[in-house]
């Protein structure tokens, strides 16, 4: 995979050198690359400082493999939790002094056990995954592929990503991409995201135009594009929409509509 985007939290600690409480720190880490946290010390610096007395000096290390990142615990004593936060509650327990544990989730939390009411974590998002090319899974040496574009169907952002496109899927015509307050609202109605907020949503849209489509820097999209308001909004669907990422049926997804949205629908066929 391409690498892995390790996020600090605003108030957890940030980057080594930070004062404490420093702000939120994000880290890019390719193959090869890796990444150790802790409280960290002049003698011990650590690249991701968790700022809580709790945690040791180095506390542990994140390297990155090529199809995969692992997760080595420092701590003699402490166990640590790696959640999936898109998941049905799965969890993986990290023990003491295990190296080089394996992370399968493609969107994690490393939770790190304090003596106050609140935990101390921090975010790793590994957007691409490898996967075995279809068409040769009956060779015995079939080569693997890694896919364009790997999206996760029952992740947030993919849900973030088909509301998104609904209304042109719906229309077939150049309507207007909808805006965040909207897609919170259309988005009310699900059982597992009803409190989806409007900076999560932002956040879900960012990742997906950044992580997931790389659609670039703003200096190296289509002149005029990055300069409208939701000009990144219409490249996310128009790309998703060219390529087949999100379709008709992928509509199912969204909660139902209320009678007055049930009647609109009916109208536009």
């Amino acid at each position: 995979m391409s690498g892995v985007v390790v996020h600090v939290p605003r108030g957890s600690g940030g980057a080594d050198g930070a004062g404490p409480h420093g702000d939120a720190v994000t880290l890019r880490l390719g193959p090869g690359e890796a990444a150790r946290f802790g409280r960290g010390s002049v003698r011990c610096p650590v690249e991701l400082r968790l700022d809580d007395p709790a945690v040791s000096r180095l506390a542990g290390e994140i390297r990155v493999t090529d199809d995969h990142w692992q997760l080595t615990n420092h701590s003699t004593t402490h166990s640590y939790l790696v959640e999936n936060p898109e998941g049905a509650g799965e969890y993986l327990r990290v023990p003491p002094r295990r190296a080089g544990a394996p992370i399968p989730f493609e969107f994690s939390r490393v939770v790190l056990p304090t003596r106050g009411d609140a935990t101390v974590s921090f975010q790793v998002f590994a957007p691409d995954h490898v996967y075995l090319d279809p068409e040769a899974m009956g060779v015995p040496w079939g080569n693997t592929t890694v896919t364009a574009y790997s999206l996760n169907e029952t992740a947030t952002y993919f849900l973030v990503l088909v509301a998104l496109c609904e209304p042109r899927l719906r229309d077939q015509s150049r309507v207007a991409v909808p805006t965040t307050p909207r897609i919170v609202e259309r988005l009310a109605g699900h059982p597992a995201r009803a409190g989806l907020t409007a900076r999560a949503v932002s956040s879900h849209i960012e990742y997906l135009a950044e992580e997931k489509l790389r659609l670039g820097a703003p200096d190296t999209r289509e002149p005029g594009k990055a300069d409208r308001r939701n000009g990144k909004r219409e490249e996310i669907v128009g790309l998703a929409l060219r390529f087949g990422l999100v379709r008709e049926e992928h509509l199912a997804l969204l909660p139902l509509r209320t009678a007055a949205g049930g009647r609109e629908r009916q109208a536009t066929r």
